[in-house]
């Protein structure tokens, strides 16, 4: 949950930061048998829900799944771009009048905008929210998925809290140096080659302009992880803890290793050593919930 008035920073440094987490976070690299992207969820959520006619597309109909395409100064800006670019799929009914319940002293539940909001398939998505009668703003970040372990995603979160933290407080707020666009493209950059991936950033000290190309592992490593740090620091997270966690994203960057290279690392031996595709992959997969039920993060498996 984030106030209004801290909610652009803070959602802004959540898309900012959605490409490395994809890089150290992928762990779907398998669909329907076959080798795809290194995080193959979100292309494949774009094509699930793309109902865009052809000659639509090419217009610029903006897909019902997607990254966004700019920074925000105010929650406002999406729920408005919502009701600009994506008709309602379906209605509540209901006939509150949110202006009479204000004027009343009443919370407005806003329904209609809930629903709506719901069928809108954002990366990270604004959130309203109404609970025990006081109302909310949240950003519901949506990038990650699940595992392999609970230490795994714990060090996800940490790693993500910390982070947005530093870089939402920052007093050069990496949306004014980082184009959208380049933000978008490190996102799909981050999908194709996980823990592989070579990100646009801006660079140390230079230009608001100033760009340079750098691995994902080299950039989380000597920039973003210490900005973590500081972001649990800020929270009050025991440096235990700290750095326990952020130790494990460490580790990944340092040996190139989250739940999609070891998958895919998996199951190429499992070829190499005679085994037929669905065979290899059902190898993996045992093997994988066996390492999975130890509870130790996915760096230290056996490769």
């Amino acid at each position: 949950q984030v106030t209004p008035g801290r909610f652009a920073a803070v959602w802004n440094a959540a898309q900012a930061v959605a490409a490395a987490q994809i890089a150290v976070g992928a762990n779907s690299p398998f669909l329907f048998g076959r080798e795809v992207w290194r995080e193959s969820r979100p292309p494949l959520f774009l094509q699930a829900t793309d109902v865009r006619p052809p000659e639509f597309a090419a217009q610029g109909v903006r897909p019902r799944t997607w990254f966004g395409e700019r920074w925000i100064s105010d929650a406002h800006e999406l729920f408005e771009e919502n009701l600009r670019f994506f008709p309602p799929l379906l209605s509540t009914a209901d006939d509150e009048d949110p202006l009479r319940v204000l004027d009343d002293g009443g919370v407005p539940r806003l329904s209609e905008l809930v629903l709506h909001n719901g069928t809108i398939y954002r990366w990270n998505r604004p959130v309203y929210a109404v609970v025990d009668g006081v109302p909310h703003l949240r950003v519901e970040n949506r990038v990650l998925p699940a595992g392999p372990t609970v230490s795994d995603v714990i060090a996800n979160a940490a790693f993500y809290y910390g982070l947005v933290r530093a870089l939402a407080e920052e007093p050069r707020p990496i949306w004014k140096r980082l184009p959208f666009e380049a933000a978008a493209a490190n996102f799909d950059e981050a999908c194709r080659h996980g823990i592989d991936a070579v990100l646009r950033w801006p660079k140390p000290g230079g230009r608001s302009s100033s760009m340079v190309r750098i691995p994902a592992v080299r950039l989380v490593q000597e920039e973003l992880l210490p900005l973590a740090a500081a972001g649990l620091d800020a929270w009050g997270v025991e440096p235990a803890d700290r750095e326990r966690y952020l130790g494990i994203i460490e580790e990944r960057c340092r040996r190139r290793v989250n739940g999609a290279s070891w998958q895919a690392a998996a199951y190429h031996r499992a070829r190499e050593s005679g085994l037929e595709r669905d065979a290899a992959l059902a190898a993996m997969t045992r093997r994988y919930g066996e390492l999975m039920r130890t509870g130790e993060p996915v760096h230290t498996w056996q490769r």
